[in-house]
Order: structure tokens, then sequence, then C-alpha cells
């Protein structure tokens, strides 16, 4: 079977559903319209599809050679609650976005579906397809395990696998990966410091609030990097700083939030404990109160070096030796696809999809009211998600080695 030529002939479908999902997106756990956009294009495939129960979920299962492995692929489908500002004909004007990808990350995967169906007899094994909301801060990956995802095929998946594009830092149809640490565990910091409001003009009449949280701000920045060694570093980004209405009123409330980054369990531990205590100690140095609290949010995405490896392997084979290389380090973002491989060995696999004819170092980044996609990645990521469940199930058990 030549999967890239397969899904070469659907590329005018995944850019058609790609851009109609990209039209009206939706945000968090309940994505009514984009639920059924997949479904309308699994309809017909011989696929045992499921809905979740807590969130607009679709799981599909596959089915190839009884009793052979199982291999996951997962696509995520939530928007970010961002204003686009592309001027795209096919832009969203609902106040959300795709800035972050997930509508090519989609379009993908029912191409995937679509690619494999019409090979089913040819398949080692069966394939779930995890089409995943909630990516974007609400945690939609351990709501879909905790609904019995892995137990979807009957056994457990022997490999997992996510194909993730970015619109700046790659070059377009580049994949990477790499073995180990991939992206950091996400937590946020929320900061409450309570004062006594009173005049612009008497401070001095007043506890103020603003001056201790900024005090905070500063004083964090400084903690970590006095604190952490630069090969296990941490990363502390203050992202929103809300106090006061009026410019001659002291506020009795300064409230702020941290996104931080870590890349192993003990620097997690560490500024999960330092940067209260950082918020406490400036907080009686001003005179003032402080309610800080740090909350785990996505854990450190680690990939099985075997699987990274053989995805490297995949990629060359299938699509040429210079489509992929090794990513050199781990990259500061956040993944819950961290939660799937955490139980099921697999890899997180970055694909380059900058604008036509722009420079990915200079491109918009994911997450950027700016940023743009390239549709042409569309087939090729299809093809790739469909090569790697085929040559993985035809690979066996976990960990086992290739047949010569």
């Amino acid at each position: 079977m030549n999967l890239r030529d397969d899904a070469r002939a659907l590329s005018d479908d995944l850019v058609r559903m790609r851009r109609a999902v990209h039209r009206t997106p939706e945000t968090g756990l309940d994505l009514p319209r984009t639920q059924e956009a997949v479904l309308t294009e699994l309809d017909g495939l011989p696929l045992e599809i499921r809905t979740g129960d807590s969130l607009s979920s679709v799981t599909a299962v596959l089915r190839g050679k009884a009793d052979g492995p199982v291999v996951l692929l997962r696509g995520d489908m939530d928007a970010l609650p961002v204003a686009e500002r592309t001027g795209l004909d096919f832009a969203a004007g609902n106040g959300n976005m795709h800035a972050c990808g997930h509508d090519l990350h989609t379009a993908m995967l029912t191409g995937a579906a679509r690619l494999l169906s019409a090979h089913r007899d040819r398949l080692a094994g069966d394939v779930v397809f995890m089409f995943q909301p909630g990516e974007e801060g609400y945690d939609g990956a351990r709501h879909m395990l905790d609904e019995g995802l892995l137990a979807a095929a009957g056994r457990r998946p022997e490999a997992a696998y996510a194909i993730h594009v970015l619109s700046a830092g790659l070059p377009g149809g580049a994949f990477r990966t790499r073995g180990g640490t991939m992206m950091a565990a996400s937590n946020v910091l929320r900061v409450t410091v309570r004062g006594e409001g009173g005049h612009g003009a008497m401070p001095y009449r007043a506890k103020d609030p603003v001056q201790a949280a900024c005090a905070m701000v500063s004083a964090l920045q400084a903690w970590i990097t006095r604190t952490f060694d630069i090969f296990d570093p941490v990363v502390l980004t203050v992202g929103t700083f809300h106090a006061g209405t009026k410019s001659n009123v002291i506020p009795d409330t300064a409230v702020f939030e941290a996104t931080v980054r870590s890349f192993s369990q003990a620097a997690q531990a560490r500024v999960k404990d330092g940067t209260v205590e950082v918020c406490r100690g400036i907080a009686a140095a001003y005179g003032v109160g402080v309610d800080a609290e740090f909350a785990a949010l996505y854990p450190v995405t680690v990939n099985d070096d075997d699987e990274a490896a053989f995805v490297g392997d995949a990629v060359r084979e299938a699509m040429g030796e210079e489509r992929f290389a090794p990513l050199p380090q781990p990259l500061t973002g956040a993944e819950d696809f961290s939660r799937v491989l955490a139980e099921v060995p697999g890899a997180m696999i970055f694909l380059g999809a900058p604008p036509v004819g722009a420079d990915p170092e200079r491109s918009a980044n994911n997450h950027s009211p700016l940023a743009e996609f390239d549709d042409a990645v569309l087939a090729d990521g299809a093809a790739m998600y469909a090569e790697l469940a085929v040559r993985r199930l035809e690979r066996g058990p976990a960990h086992a080695p290739a047949e010569a």
C-alpha cells in the first residue's frame, strides 16, 4: 500500500474539513459542532464509535487482525479564546481561534481513519482514534482516560502517537521528535494579595497590595534564576495581573497568575513550595496578607526512547531522509498527551507547518492571533499517522525487535 499517494488523493477533502472546523472554533470540553463534523467525516467507515459522557470526545476503533496488538492515535480538537487577526478568508469571527493548529490535527486524524479503513484487511491489529477536546488547559486526556479510553479496543494499546503542527520554528513538512523528555510540566501559581485600600495621595494611610504584588513578581523571577540548575530549568511567567479601579485609589486587593514550567519531578516539587514561600515572605515584609496557591496541571511529556527511534525510522522511510531530524532539546510548552504517554509507550511528534513563503523563524507562533498554518501538510500528516499505525502493528508487542 502507498499511504502517501492515497493521502494526496484525499487532500482536497482534508483542506475542506480543516477550514470548516477553523471557521467555527470551540473551546474547552464541550465542542458539539466540532464533534458533529468528526462524526460526519467518519460516517460510513467500518469503525466502532463511542462519544464521551463528560466531554465531546470521539473514540473510534478500527478492527484489523483478531487478537493483534493495538495502536492509539491522538488528535486534539479544541481552540483557544483568542480573537483571530489573520485576515484569512476562512478566519473565525466568534472570538475564538484555532491558534494552535488543532483544526489541522482533527482533519489529519480523520484522514488517517479513512486511509486505514481502506486497508483494513492488511492491518495486523486494531487502531484506536482518539479525538480529544479540552487540551488547552482542561485536561481532556485525563477525562478520556477516566472514561475508559485505553480499554476501547478490549486490549490496552501497545503504543500511542500524537502529531502536533507548529506555525513557527520548523520548516514546512519537517517532522521532529526525541526520546525522553519532550515537553515541560505545566503548573499555575495563583496569588491574591490582601491590603487595606485608601487614597492614592496618602499611601502611608493604606497598605498597598499593588506594591507588594509587584515586588512578588520581581522576587519570583530572581528566586528562579538563583535556585534552579540551568540544565534542569524552570520558567515562570506572570500572564495576568489585576488591581484597582482608578489611578488615585489604592485597592484592597491585587491578583496575579503565573504559568510555571519545569522538566523534572524534583524541580516541580521544589518550585511548588518555593514560590508560595517567596510570596509569603514578601507579604510579611510589606505588612499585607496573601493567599498563594500552586496547582499542578499537566505532567512532563516523556517519549519512550524506542518509540521515538521507531518514529524517526518510519518518517525517513516513508517521507524521505530530509524530512526528519531528532529534536535537540525539549520544548517548554506542555501537553496533556503526557497522561497517555505515562500509561502507554509512545511519542509526541512535531510537524512544521509555517505559512507558504514565510521564514519559520519569523512567522507568528502557535497561540498568536496571527498564527497561520499551511494546508499542504495535511496529507502528509494523515499519511504519517497511518504509516505509524501500520508499521507499529506489524512490529508486534512493545519493544519487540522488528523482523529482518
